[in-house]
């Protein structure tokens, strides 16, 4: 059998993409030592995947910034307001990813959303009615090209047409169905370029199709490529999926004229099932996805070989895959140096995948293949008995009834408390949780860790900046107050580090989004409170201002959806855990005087099941819960916040409502304020803060358009019900943006309360 992958992560083992990238946004050098780095970059991967012994290597998985937004560029689809700056193309790219605000001009960026359920984000591409669709881009030709200078014959990778037709935001009054031509014309004549060029593979990525669909649906993908696949040239076409299984359009896709489909047989719930049942056609090549392109546990080979051998009573011509991109695993094991033996023997990242790719080729091939080293070595390290069991914590989550998720007493019963005891301003003022994460707080924790500074040292600039914090917010005038997190270096590995269960690693680091890389740390056992986690810093910081300070934590369902999750128990099992664990956090800064506390669910959307169908079942009748357990101790005049970024909210708002929290928080900015459409069509009962300005810019947004972004809310949310705050959390800005920004947001905010309240 061959071996194949979907995609290959593009930030550089060191992540170089991301720190050359932001040393081209300060200027610091130039776009030609920019695109030196990402060769590197490019050929350093390429020959990594060539000696593996990969069989078919992809190409133009490459991207500065984003997939999507490359498509959107090589389709000619880009608003006008970017290209009417008049700047390099580079710079029209970044423009459209991050926003830009200069000489040239004052733009927002594209909206940004969750890429199915993964914690990476795309760029939404926008189609109006006026785009021509047509092939105006050269990337995925370059790559290819450059790839053969190195006497590679790669796989190009492209977003697949449907895909980004139904991931695509429509401006007027055309719909998708409206582009076929123009996207169809497009896409065949990218397949006869690279017919041209040589190429025997083009991978066209169409995880939509795992996605429910309807009638309308299946007729727009059938009509794209029965446009697209008859006049492509000798080279051969793959559909490859992935995040599910196809079981609303197997039957079309096998239809349709490409030479292989790529299915998910590790999220794929059904995947194998369409095969038993409607087995696979002859005429083309199944790539199967049997290793795991999301976590970093090794392979079970028993298990996947069971795959393979159902797989061969339907087909022989078999090409072994990952699940899904690589993109959403770190790069190698090779730079964990601190990472005991006993854990990352049960680890693989992205190149230990293609080991493992290849060790299932070898496996596959051999006459006697149980007898292989490599099944004999996989065999043994997934019989051990891992460490990590705490039965008390078991019994704990055992032993929850209904009545420990409710809180009491109701919902506007706590409201008319908390008003009374708080006496806000109408329209309060405040942020999500995090200021900059500055240089010298960087170096001051970098420091401490190498022990080259004592903890008091240490403490004592922690202290100092919160000061600084809760002063900086005084003179602003912010309502209620954050301690600014500067303790923190990440907002869910931080408290991994103070529970038990976690392990860390050291450099795996894998990309959210642009140039943010996130480092998730891994649930290796069951998880328990060690100590106090968040206490200390927030009653110190109240102890500087009379205004109220906001207890800052981290919810159960983020905590677990932005880890490295554990595959011998449900995750329903892992998220009450952590539940217990946050929950009496809760309660202890609740003891210690602290009478705002937000629990933020920022991903609380990013894991549910991609199908309707099983999102109850599968996901909601646990994570809401896990949430209200988290605060449901509290007393009554206690005010629970939560925040939620960069999803589609509207078809779980009901749930997210019965969450039950006092107010939250949602990015709304970069999606138009869409939002606030579906909180007042359902009623929204709790308390609301749509982000008023986008955070993952460096814009600096007036006063004048953050009042016309709270007036418009006022058009659809009572004054009373309504908060004023940024997207998100401010770590990941510079003082030199925060600083006026919030100031805006805080004069925009005092006027339209004089002015309409």
């Amino acid at each position: 059998m061959n071996t194949s992958i979907i995609g290959y992560p593009r930030i550089g083992n060191l992540r170089e993409l991301k720190f050359a990238s932001e040393k081209y946004f300060r200027r610091e050098i130039t776009a030609e030592e920019l695109e030196k780095t990402a060769k590197e970059i490019r050929s350093y991967n390429l020959s990594l995947q060539k000696n593996s012994g990969l069989d078919l290597i992809p190409s133009n998985d490459f991207s500065f910034y984003d997939g999507m937004l490359d498509t959107a560029f090589l389709l000619n689809a880009v608003p006008a307001r970017y290209t009417f700056l008049g700047l390099s193309e580079l710079d029209t790219y970044f423009a459209a990813a991050r926003g830009y605000q200069g000489k040239n001009g004052d733009v927002k960026a594209l909206a940004m959303k969750k890429w199915y359920n993964t914690n990476y984000h795309y760029m939404v591409p926008e189609i109006d009615d006026d785009t021509d669709i047509r092939l105006a881009g050269t990337k995925p030709f370059d790559l290819f090209s450059e790839a053969l200078g190195s006497s590679v014959k790669t796989k190009p990778v492209i977003i697949g047409a449907y895909t980004f037709l139904k991931l695509a935001r429509y401006k007027g009054t055309k719909k998708a169905s409206d582009f076929i031509e123009q996207t169809a014309a497009a896409y065949s004549q990218l397949l006869k370029r690279f017919s041209e060029l040589g190429a025997e593979w083009v991978q066209l990525d169409e995880p939509s199709l795992v996605m429910d669909m309807n009638a309308a649906d299946i007729q727009l993908f059938s009509a794209l490529y029965e446009r697209i696949l008859p006049d492509r040239g000798a080279v051969k076409v793959l559909a490859q999926t992935y995040f599910g299984d196809v079981r609303d359009c197997f039957k079309e896709l096998c239809s349709l004229d490409f030479d292989g489909i790529g299915l998910d047989f590790v999220e794929g719930k059904k995947t194998l099932e369409l095969i038993n049942a409607n087995g696979f056609p002859k005429d083309k090549v199944l790539f199967a996805g049997v290793v795991n392109g999301k976590n970093i546990w090794r392979n079970n080979y028993a298990s996947t070989l069971l795959v393979i051998d159902e797989l061969k009573k339907h087909t022989t011509d078999i090409v072994l895959s990952t699940s899904c991109s690589l993109l959403h695993v770190p790069c190698t094991l090779a730079n964990e140096t601190k990472l005991a033996e006993s854990y990352k023997k049960h680890f693989a990242y992205a190149e230990e995948k293609l080991a493992e790719l290849a060790g299932l080729k070898k496996i596959t091939d051999s006459e006697y293949p149980l007898l292989t080293e490599e099944y004999r070595r996989n065999s043994a390290l997934h019989s051990e008995t891992r460490s990590g069991r705490n039965d008390a914590v078991r019994e704990k989550v055992t032993k929850l009834t209904d009545g420990d998720f409710v809180r009491f007493p109701d919902f506007s019963e706590r409201e008319r408390i908390q008003k009374e005891r708080f006496r806000l301003p109408v329209l309060p003022a405040t942020t999500i949780g995090s200021f900059p994460q500055t240089a010298d707080v960087k170096a001051k924790r970098k420091a401490f860790r190498s022990g080259e500074i004592s903890e008091s040292d240490y403490e004592f600039f922690i202290e100092k900046k919160i000061a600084e914090c809760v002063a900086l917010q005084e003179d602003i005038g912010l309502d209620v107050l954050v301690h600014g997190e500067f303790e923190r270096n990440d907002m869910v590995e931080y408290f991994g580090e103070c529970l038990d269960g976690y392990i860390f690693t050291e450099k795996a680091w894998v990309q959210s989004y642009g140039t943010r890389c996130v480092k998730p740390p891994v649930i290796w056992g069951d998880i328990s409170r060690a100590k106090p986690m968040t206490v200390k810093w927030s009653v110190y910081a109240q102890t500087l201002t009379d205004k109220p300070m906001k207890g800052m934590l981290t919810g159960p369902v983020t905590i677990l959806n932005w880890s490295f999750p554990r595959e011998d128990i449900s995750l329903r099992e892992s998220a009450l855990q952590i539940a217990l664990a946050i929950r009496e956090e809760v309660l202890d800064l609740e003891a210690n005087g602290i009478s705002i506390i937000q629990v933020d669910e920022a991903a609380l959307r990013e894991k549910l099941p991609l199908r309707k169908s099983d999102w109850r079942s599968d996901y909601l009748d646990w994570a809401i819960p896990a949430f209200r357990y988290v605060h449901s101790g509290v007393k009554p005049e206690t005010q629970i916040h939560t925040h939620m970024c960069y999803s589609e909210f509207a078809d779980i708002i009901r749930d997210i409502d019965d969450m039950d929290a006092d107010v939250i928080t949602f990015e709304a900015s970069r999606s138009d304020l869409t939002i606030l459409d579906v909180l007042k069509e359902n009623d929204f009962r709790t308390e609301v803060g749509p982000g008023v300005y986008d955070i993952h810019s460096p814009r600096v947004p007036s006063k004048e358009e953050i009042k016309a972004a709270i007036k418009k809310m006022l058009e659809r949310i009572p004054a009373k019900k309504l908060w004023i705050n940024p997207d998100c959390g401010l770590k990941t800005r510079g003082n030199e943006e925060t600083v006026p920004s919030l100031k805006n947001l805080v004069n925009a905010a005092i006027e339209v309360r004089n002015e309409n309240c």
